[in-house]
């Protein structure tokens, strides 16, 4: 006798129905996500309709890869400090921080608003986001300067979200952003965002570009059990310098 003759319909293990509903509702939404993406990149092999919001919904966060996204409040006024006075010559950089891309493009839309349309480039390492075509550029902190010499010097405006918070992260992320810098002294206009136990790290790092903690406490849409800073060279209406 096979051991399939003793082996009954109602031995196999099964899920309770609840659970099977949470499991069946993951993999529609995991499914409409990715045909959202697959519309997405379509379209760019064509081209963008940039009058339509863009939404990091399309792009789902990998733990594994320390990927956790600003909520849109948040990302929004990064954004506009990013924007606030730029020129035809301005260019912004974005490391490691698509949410912030994602709204400097929705926020370029309101051409009344923003008549000047600034260069914009993210530097990634998920190339997913090599659907936004010419303003993507592959990055990998591990090798800081590994990037398109002509990306050299030419940033005015750069905000950075290393993606660990140890040392060698931080460090070779600075050493990233040293490089794309068009000077180290105003007009710069630096941003960096990460944990709050990077503090003395980070004024170390960028203490020579006059970066300091601010007041503003950014925030992801998924909660974040770091304590989260926001450090930058300068003041605005969204932040002052914390005394």
């Amino acid at each position: 006798m096979g051991l399939t003759d003793d082996f009954d319909e109602d031995d196999r293990p099964q899920l309770d129905p609840s659970t099977l509903a949470l499991l069946q509702e993951f993999y529609t939404e995991r499914d409409e996500r990715q045909k959202q993406f697959e519309d997405l990149k379509a379209k760019a092999e064509d081209e963008f309709d940039s009058s339509k919001p863009l939404s990091m919904d399309l792009f789902a966060e990998s733990w594994q890869d320390s990927q956790f996204w600003y909520k849109d409040e948040t990302a929004t006024i990064l954004a506009e400090q990013l924007l606030d006075g730029v020129t035809e010559d301005s260019k912004i950089a974005v490391v490691s921080a698509p949410s912030v891309y994602i709204q400097l493009r929705n926020l370029l839309n309101d051409r009344e608003r923003y008549p000047i349309r600034p260069k914009l480039m993210l530097l990634e390492f998920d190339e997913r986001f090599a659907v936004f075509k010419d303003d993507f550029t592959f990055y990998d902190y591990k090798q800081p300067t590994k990037l398109d010499p002509s990306l050299k010097g030419s940033f005015d405006r750069i905000i950075c979200d290393p993606p660990f918070l140890n040392e060698d992260c931080q460090s070779k992320a600075a050493l990233t952003i040293r490089w794309l810098a068009k000077t180290w002294e105003a007009p710069l206009r630096l941003i960096q965002c990460t944990g709050e136990r990077m503090e003395s790290l980070a004024h170390k790092l960028y203490g020579k570009a006059g970066m300091r903690t601010t007041t503003f406490l950014p925030e992801h849409s998924k909660g974040l059990s770091n304590e989260f800073r926001c450090y930058a060279n300068f003041e605005c209406d969204a932040w002052k310098f914390q005394s």
